[in-house]
C-alpha cells in the first residue's frame, strides 16, 4: 500500500502481501521507503501517525552526513550502512548487489535484526531511492516469513512506477546522452534484477534463511522475525 509521505517519492507499507501458506505480511509493521532527508514538516507529521517506533538508514556515512534526515541522531533512528565509499565500480546493479551480498552478509542479518528485534510499531527501512539496498533487505526478510517470490519481485518492480520521473529528470539534467546508458542501469528498477538476485542467494548459499544465518542470525531472531511480520 502506498503512502502519502509529503517529501518522499517511494514509500509503501508492505504489509497484505501473501504468504505460501495462506497468510498475509501484517500492516503497519514493515514499511520501505527512499530516503527521508526530503521530509517536509507535514511528511514528518505523517511519519509519526503512522506508528513508527523504528527508522533503519542503510545508507553510507558520507550520505548521512551530507544529506541527514529529520529523524538521524534520534532514538527512532538506527543506523545500518551496507556499503562504503572504497567499494569497486562495477558494471551493473547485479553484480554490485551481488557484491554487497557475498562480502557483508553480516550487515544485511543485522538489518533484518533491526526489524524482528522491534516489539512495537512500524519499522521503515530505507537507503536513498528505497530501490537495491531496501529492496534487497525488504526481500530477504520477505522470504524468510514465507512470501512468495513473484510477490517479492512484484513489489520490488513497483518501484519503477515510482521513481520513473525522477530518472527522466536525471536523464534530462545530463546533456551527455553517452552517460545516459549507466544512469538507467543503476537508476530504473527492472524486475529481472532483484530475481537475479535472488538466484544467487538460492545457488551460493541455499536461499534467503540459509544466507541471513550465514550472517549470524539465530533460530530466535528468525522466529521474532516471523511473529512480528505475519499473522
Amino acid at each position: 500500500m502506498d503512502l502519502d509521505w509529503a517529501g518522499c517519492r517511494n514509500v509503501r507499507d508492505v504489509g497484505g502481501l501473501p504468504t505460501a501458506d495462506g497468510r498475509v505480511v501484517r500492516k503497519g509493521v514493515l514499511i520501505r521507503s527512499d530516503s527521508l532527508q526530503y521530509l517536509t514538516d507535514e511528511g514528518v507529521e505523517a511519519v509519526r501517525r503512522s506508528g513508527v517506533s523504528r527508522i533503519v538508514d542503510l545508507r553510507g556515512d558520507d550520505e548521512v552526513a551530507g544529506w541527514p534526515t529529520p529523524f538521524t541522531g534520534t532514538p527512532l533512528a538506527v543506523r545500518q550502512a551496507l556499503q562504503d565509499p572504497a567499494d569497486p565500480d562495477l558494471p551493473t546493479i547485479v553484480e554490485t548487489c551481488t557484491w554487497m551480498l557475498d562480502r557483508r552478509p553480516e550487515l544485511f542479518a543485522a538489518a533484518v535484526k533491526a526489524i524482528a528485534d522491534e516489539p512495537d510499531g512500524a519499522v521503515v527501512v530505507h537507503c536513498h531511492g528505497g530501490k537495491d539496498r531496501t529492496g534487497m533487505v525488504v526481500a530477504l526478510a520477505l522470504s524468510v516469513v514465507g512470501v512468495p517470490e513473484e510477490a517479492i519481485v512484484a513489489d520490488y518492480f513497483r518501484t519503477q512506477e515510482r521513481l520513473a520521473p525522477w530518472l527522466a529528470e536525471q536523464l534530462a539534467e545530463e546533456p551527455d546522452t553517452s552517460k545516459h546508458p549507466e544512469l538507467i542501469e543503476f537508476r530504473d528498477t527492472r524486475a529481472e534484477s532483484i530475481v537475479a538476485i535472488l538466484r544467487h542467494l538460492d545457488t551460493k548459499y541455499g536461499g534467503a534463511e540459509a544466507y541471513l544465518r550465514h550472517g549470524g542470525l539465530t533460530s530466535e531472531d528468525l522466529a521474532n522475525l516471523r511473529a512480528r511480520l505475519v499473522d
